[in-house]
């Protein structure tokens, strides 16, 4: 059997005491680099591992960020949750990803579980309701679209802008019934801004809101029904303003099957724009949020309070109109 090799063998091939190697690995006191290389040669020719779990509990960091979503089909949060793991593991921090499948106590669970496993961090994009708990001392929490109180950061795009700039277009070609079909409005997120920026809009015409609620943590098969009830009865619908290209999606489906074509009868804008819709849908009109943007500054905020920064509560950035051929 294959002996252990440990902090001793290391130091007894670098020619160097065992303390020294423990500086080296903990990155404390003054080290020349030439003993520093003599440490990671050895280290590299005895094939000698840290225990990175020894090395935290030393350090009090775990260097481990815990990510909360409510899932990873969706293109928009898998390009999301793709940018934010590279980022966060070239700054050599690990990610433990907690898929919370629209469930809020499963959220409460896996928010448990990233305590007790004493992540450094949390970035949270999750979007269920009342859930309190994020307000804990000493946890840096970074939320992506949704405002959680206390001493979080909310990063989202400029959903108000978004909105407006969808719903102008609808009304600049042409549509007179523009439907608004968003998420629950009960629960408090920056994405609500983008139906009262359709409002806004639609009064400045002079023209009748029309919103159709449909909660996000509903399955894509309720989503489908709830859609299809609302486009039976309201025929006239002649645009529609999504809260997400899924939605958007869904109800061009729908339009179709009830032989409505697209954009001649029915105008539809989507919202999100992740690379993968756009690969795979290009034909579709949608917002497009800056995924990579927002990836950057929630890593970056995170990073930062973990060194004890200050932050602002809300940061929005900057979206942008992709034309495809539902409008």
């Amino acid at each position: 059997m294959k002996k252990k090799i440990g902090v001793r063998e290391v130091a007894k091939e670098a020619n160097v005491s065992p303390s020294t190697v423990s500086r080296v690995l903990n990155n404390k006191g003054y080290i020349s680099e030439v003993t520093r290389s003599q440490v990671y040669q050895a280290m590299e020719k005895l094939e000698y591992y840290p225990n990175e779990l020894a090395i935290a509990l030393y350090k009090n960091k775990s260097y481990t960020v815990g990510l909360i979503f409510p899932t990873i089909t969706n293109p928009f949060h898998a390009e999301l949750i793709q940018e934010m793991e590279f980022l966060l593991s070239a700054e050599g921090y690990k990610t433990l990803l907690c898929n919370s499948l629209n469930n809020p106590e499963k959220e409460k669970q896996y928010l448990e579980m990233l305590r007790k496993n004493q992540v450094d961090g949390i970035i949270v994009g999750t979007h269920n309701e009342n859930i309190t708990d994020y307000d804990i001392p000493n946890l840096p929490i970074i939320a992506i679209d949704r405002y959680l109180g206390g001493s979080t950061t909310a990063v989202s795009c400029d959903n108000y802008a978004g909105g407006r700039i969808a719903t102008e277009l609808l009304v600049d070609e042409g549509c007179q019934k523009i439907l608004c079909i968003r998420g629950d409005s009960k629960i408090k997120l920056p994405a609500n801004s983008r139906t009262r920026a359709y409002q806004d809009v639609m009064n400045q015409n002079n023209m009748d809101s029309i919103i159709l609620e449909v909660p996000f943590t509903q399955t894509i098969e309720k989503k489908r029904e709830i859609i299809q009830g609302f486009l039976k009865k309201r025929t006239e619908i002649d645009g529609i303003v999504a809260g997400d290209d899924l939605l958007a999606s869904l109800a061009i489906i729908i339009l179709k099957e009830n032989q409505k074509e697209i954009p001649r009868d029915v105008k539809v804008i989507g919202f999100d724009g992740a690379v993968e819709t756009l690969i795979y849908k290009p034909q579709l009109t949608t917002i497009q949020q800056p995924i990579q943007e927002i990836a950057n500054v929630a890593v970056q905020k995170l990073l930062n309070k973990m060194q004890g920064e200050e932050e602002e509560d809300a940061i929005h950035l900057p979206v942008k109109l992709i034309r495809g051929d539902t409008v």
